[in-house]
């Protein structure tokens, strides 16, 4: 199971993701992310992963999307640290070391 909680700030949207990312939830995020850039293309998005409890290959794809098209990464414990690393790393360009 995976809650979603989205919250439109005056600075960004926010999305708290609670539990697994994984199968039928990835897709059900990505409908989240993909209606609130069309809505609001140059809003920033922070994605909030410090209760994501599991996530498998299509979930870390898909943050690793989102990354890469600008959101921001944020979490607290081990498994958020982890894969904020995870993902950081795969998203820097081998050359220069810098995110894309």
């Amino acid at each position: 199971m995976l809650r979603i909680h989205i919250n439109h700030g005056n600075e960004a949207t926010l999305y708290i993701i609670e539990g697994k990312l994984i199968g039928p939830w990835v897709t059900e995020l990505e409908k989240c992310w993909h209606t609130a850039v069309s809505r609001e293309p140059y809003r920033s998005i922070v994605i909030d992963i410090t209760a994501v409890t599991f996530i498998d290959d299509q979930g870390k794809q898909l943050v690793t999307r989102m990354r890469q098209n600008g959101a921001e990464l944020t979490g607290t414990g081990l498994m958020a640290d982890f894969l904020i690393r995870e993902i950081e790393n795969a998203t820097r360009s081998p050359e220069t070391g810098s995110v894309t």
